[in-house]
């Protein structure tokens, strides 16, 4: 009798994953995506593939568009100040995005609460995302330091 009971417990369960796999399979995929980003994170090592394998954006970097110039700004200060990103190439496109935006003033950047998460190394999307550039190892840091710095001149 147990063991009927038992067969049809299973048998039950099974049909439920196979008619919720397309749900079990977002979860499984979303799931997947963050252990990704902790291992890049530092929580563990990235493994053999490492960046070449998972791609840049996998990280979920933010889109940089007009509505975060000031923050693209602060993050290349930040990528220049934990050298990540060479001065001489960094500071003249940081110092252009400035004056465009009438910030070259200390005390104009000091007020800008974009530009000083930028230095604090949080990167905001122009859709508002966010992303801690203090969460991944210094490698990866170097790599999306990279992507600002090569998206940044589009908002000259």
């Amino acid at each position: 009798m147990h063991q009927l009971l038992r067969a049809k417990l299973m048998a039950a369960a099974v049909t439920g994953m196979v008619l919720s796999a397309p749900a079990v399979s977002a979860d499984m995929l979303s799931g997947f995506k963050n252990q990704a980003a902790e291992r890049l994170g530092g929580g563990g090592s990235a493994g053999a593939g490492g960046l070449g394998s998972l791609g840049l954006g996998s990280l979920g970097l933010p889109s940089i568009g007009a509505g975060a110039t000031s923050n693209v700004a602060g993050v290349l200060q930040y990528c220049v100040k934990n050298k990540y990103l060479s001065a001489t190439n960094a500071d003249k496109v940081k110092s252009q995005l400035l004056g465009k935006l009438g910030m070259e003033s200390p005390a104009a950047q000091q007020q800008d609460a974009g530009y000083q998460k930028g230095l604090a190394g949080m990167l905001s999307g122009s859709d508002g995302s966010s992303f801690d550039l203090n969460k991944i190892k210094d490698d990866v840091k170097e790599k999306a330091c990279d992507y600002v710095l090569e998206n940044a001149s589009s908002l000259l």
